[in-house]
């Protein structure tokens, strides 16, 4: 699956587009988490534990779009973007969205 935040992909041609897929998921902070991240805000640098978790729920959103854009046979997902909210004090939703397209 070609996945690009471009319109368009250079040397290819949409022929069909299929519609909008996306991928979400909502993660939570560990308390252990929270108490190592405390920590590091102390003395700075970068939050590990945080971005870490972020990255996995990035990967996971990702995954969920792409699935659903094989899901209706489409060979590439163009206009990509991604999203985050905040849905309580300690949980984020991570949303990943697009047009899922069939080329020549």
């Amino acid at each position: 699956m070609i996945i690009v935040t471009t319109d368009s992909l250079a040397g290819r041609e949409i022929v069909q587009t299929l519609g909008l897929v996306r991928g979400s998921t909502v993660r939570a902070k560990h308390i252990g988490s929270d108490i190592v991240a405390g920590l590091r805000n102390l003395v700075g640098g970068e939050v590990k534990e945080y971005a870490s978790l972020l990255a996995g729920a990035r990967e996971q959103a990702i995954d969920r779009m792409t699935a659903e854009a094989e899901a209706l046979g489409a060979d590439a997902i163009v206009g990509v973007r991604m999203e985050t909210s905040t849905i309580a004090q300690s949980a984020s939703e991570i949303v990943a969205y697009g047009t899922a397209v069939k080329l020549a």
